[in-house]
């Protein structure tokens, strides 16, 4: 059976085998719940965007480069989903970090209408587009506390509230990390 086009499972691809044990151990922890699961019924084709560093793989011996570290835990996070614009219900990740991604009127018999509206900012290491003049304390503070540079409160569907216990290490790895990616307008 397939997966719903909504599993990111292409961002979950990479996973170093500890972090999958890990999540296989705390999967364990859940209480079973019987319940007789229906097939699913999608009224959309399944449709997996594959993501390029994704595609290319981990490994243990790179986590201890602070950047590449950053692009693994901001690829597990599937952060670039949204923060990368849409073409036709297809992800671009030419234009990584580009934002764009809206949650529109019409988008919320998908998502909670809490969304509507929401556009996702780009994050590119562009200086006045992006997130390049943003110090790495107003970097941590929008992704762990959702408050952005201006002090506004960020809007869903960014998930700091997933976010805010990581650690200082993890934090510092994708702030490295964005500071890489391409400075698009």
């Amino acid at each position: 059976m397939p997966l719903a086009a909504v599993m990111p499972i292409s961002f979950f691809k990479p996973l170093l085998p500890r972090d999958l044990d890990a999540v296989v151990v705390y999967l364990r922890t859940v209480k079973r719940v019987r319940y007789d699961t229906p097939l699913p019924e999608y009224k959309k084709p399944v449709h997996h965007d594959p993501y390029p560093e994704a595609e290319k793989g981990f490994t243990e011996a790179m986590m201890a480069d602070p950047v590449k570290r950053g692009a693994y835990l901001v690829t597990i996070g599937h952060c670039m989903e949204c923060h990368s614009p849409r073409e036709k219900g297809v992800s671009d990740y030419t234009s990584l970090g580009k934002g764009g991604r809206a949650f529109s009127p019409s988008a919320v018999t998908e998502f909670p209408s809490t969304w509507k509206g929401t556009i996702a900012p780009k994050i590119t290491s562009h200086r006045t587009a992006g997130i390049g003049a943003w110090t790495d304390a107003e970097i941590k503070r929008a992704i762990t506390k959702g408050i952005s540079r201006d002090g506004r409160k960020l809007r869903p569907p960014m998930g700091f509230e997933y976010y805010s216990r990581m650690t200082e290490a993890d934090l510092d790895a994708i702030v490295a990390y964005l500071r890489t990616v391409p400075p698009l307008q």
